[in-house]
């Protein structure tokens, strides 16, 4: 269905369909999270939600727990993305929310939400975290096709990817930390 519409699809290895699905994914998590920078909050949902960042934050002062509780944070929420196909809707909320969440902080803060999510972008967590999310959501994509193909062995490449993107979390957990408490 997919390879009549677009002649690249059909002609591409399985390898670069991966890469094409993950990429475009990536792009979409990227507008998903820049779409709800631009929901409108009022003052109080604002700062209710501000408030719950920095209760996460105030709870754990130093670089270990921090970085733990953000790991933990993070990597149960990229887990979830693996489902099959549910895991992809999920993560679309998700970064939905966390641009809601930017906007929130921004607002408390006096900048402007886009102002504050292109600030975001030029640091390495952002892509970090990206990275690992986009690559679970696509996981979620390609492995309910693999199984609805009854190709049961793809399970080993997503236990293998889980892997990755949990290593990619521990790195970005580090660096958000650090970086946080600096």
């Amino acid at each position: 269905m997919l390879g009549h519409a677009l002649p690249f699809w059909r002609n591409s290895s399985v390898k670069k369909k991966r890469l094409y699905a993950f990429l475009f994914v990536f792009v979409l998590s990227i507008v998903v999270t820049f779409a709800g920078t631009l929901v409108p909050l009022t003052d109080e949902e604002a700062n209710l939600l501000s408030d719950k960042v920095n209760q996460t934050l105030s709870e754990n002062g130093t670089l270990a727990s921090l970085s733990v509780a953000i790991f933990v944070n993070n990597f149960s929420i990229c887990l979830l993305m693996f489902i099959p196909v549910v895991g992809a809707a999920f993560g679309v909320f998700v970064l939905f929310s966390t641009g809601m969440s930017i906007s929130a902080l921004s607002m408390v803060q006096g900048i402007s939400p886009i102002f504050a999510l292109l600030a975001l972008m030029l640091t390495p967590i952002f892509w970090i975290e990206f990275v690992a999310y986009s690559w679970g959501m696509s996981e979620s994509i390609w492995l309910f096709r693999r199984l609805s193909q009854k190709r049961w062995w793809h399970i080993a490449w997503t236990i293998m990817f889980i892997g990755v993107t949990a290593a990619l979390l521990a790195i970005g957990a580090v660096v958000e930390a650090w970086l946080i408490l600096l």
